[in-house]
């Protein structure tokens, strides 16, 4: 039976989902700066749209004409992004009604509290800071920290999965792959906010190249000037090419880590979660591989946004599962020595059987 707040953060999870969607379609379609001011936009609370409100708007902020396509863009980001801190909101005063009930989760929503508080001034630094690549990919490492401890909150209210004894050394592989995830997608912001998406256009080489030439130093230089405008970006071919080769290499590292995952997952009885973690990794995969082939189509980089979102959630779920409420004193009644050995199970359904001494 699933706990009370359930429903409600998956509702926020959901919300999450679309509010990360949209991030990286306001990013993708060079919005970023769609609204030159935060918390409104040219001055109003919305796009302006008349003729006398443009004309007003472009006298407050010559170097940014008004684009009302992109103004909406970044405003309906804002919207939902706002609509979903006022949800966290509701479920940190939820939970410290409820902090009294077994099992009742406070410190998770009062941390989401306030990270989506922190999420809302890197926001604003998004904007007044003029799109500067280190709080862009920080930006982008929040709402998806957001999203992944929405959905942990979830899965700790839905109170479906029972304990399991599992090897040490699994949840340990599910750890590192967890933060070679993680890693990862630090590197996709990385490459979005440099505009280093297309610096190769070609696979599996670059450039023709195995190994193409690249200026290491500037494209990881994590101290860039704050003044200039970085909309389309500031760095040079070689700098953007390094970022771009980084992220291939971080994408065969995490592959094969996920694929290694995966097959402790299958030798463990865990089949369905192998499954699921090798089909949100194929996915992700072919999008990654589309982006370069087809020169990074819209649609499909949004996809490849929403694949690195799924895979993240997979991974999350998978440590999760692994560390279910209960199963630290269900793997120590079995015995450290006898935990280390597989643990049949019946088809993921739960069921499980301890080893015996």
């Amino acid at each position: 039976m699933v706990k009370p707040g359930y429903r409600f953060a998956l509702f926020a999870t959901l919300l999450a989902v679309v509010v990360v969607l949209l991030g990286a379609y306001t990013r993708l379609t060079h919005a970023g700066l769609g609204c030159p001011d935060w918390p409104g936009c040219y001055g109003f609370i919305g796009v302006p749209m008349s003729e006398h409100k443009q004309a007003l708007a472009e006298t407050r902020f010559p170097e940014a004409p008004v684009e009302v396509a992109k103004g909406w863009y970044e405003m309906v980001h804002r919207y939902f992004a706002g609509a979903l801190g006022l949800v966290i909101l509701g479920l940190a005063v939820q939970a410290l009604r409820r902090r009294g009930e077994a099992q009742q989760p406070l410190k998770l929503p009062l941390f989401l509290l306030g990270l989506v508080t922190l999420q809302a001034a890197f926001g604003m630094w998004t904007v007044t800071l003029k799109l500067w690549p280190q709080v862009v990919t920080a930006h982008l490492l929040g709402g998806f920290a957001t999203l992944s401890l929405l959905f942990l909150l979830t899965l700790r209210l839905s109170a479906r999965f029972p304990p399991l004894a599992i090897p040490r050394r699994l949840r340990a592989l599910a750890a590192g792959a967890l933060l070679l995830v993680i890693g990862q997608i630090a590197l996709g912001g990385w490459v979005s906010s440099n505009y280093a998406a297309v610096a190769c256009v070609d696979l599996p080489t670059c450039h023709g190249e195995w190994w193409p030439a690249m200026d290491f130093a500037n494209g990881f230089h994590l101290t860039q000037h704050i003044g200039p405008n970085y909309l389309g970006g500031q760095l040079d071919s070689d700098a953007r090419t390094a970022i771009h080769m980084t992220h291939r290499l971080g994408a065969l590292a995490v592959t094969l880590a996920l694929l290694l995952l995966a097959w402790q997952l299958r030798r463990s009885g865990l089949a369905r979660l192998a499954t699921l973690l090798l089909m949100a990794l194929g996915v992700q995969i072919g999008l990654g591989i589309s982006n370069v082939v087809f020169h990074l189509p819209l649609p499909v980089a949004v996809a490849h946004n929403a694949g690195g979102a799924l895979l993240l959630l997979v991974v999350v779920l998978i440590n999760y599962r692994l560390r279910s409420p209960g199963h630290v004193a269900l793997a120590a009644s079995a015995g450290v020595a006898s935990a280390s050995r597989p643990i049949p199970l019946s088809q993921d359904s739960g069921s499980f059987e301890l080893p015996r001494a």
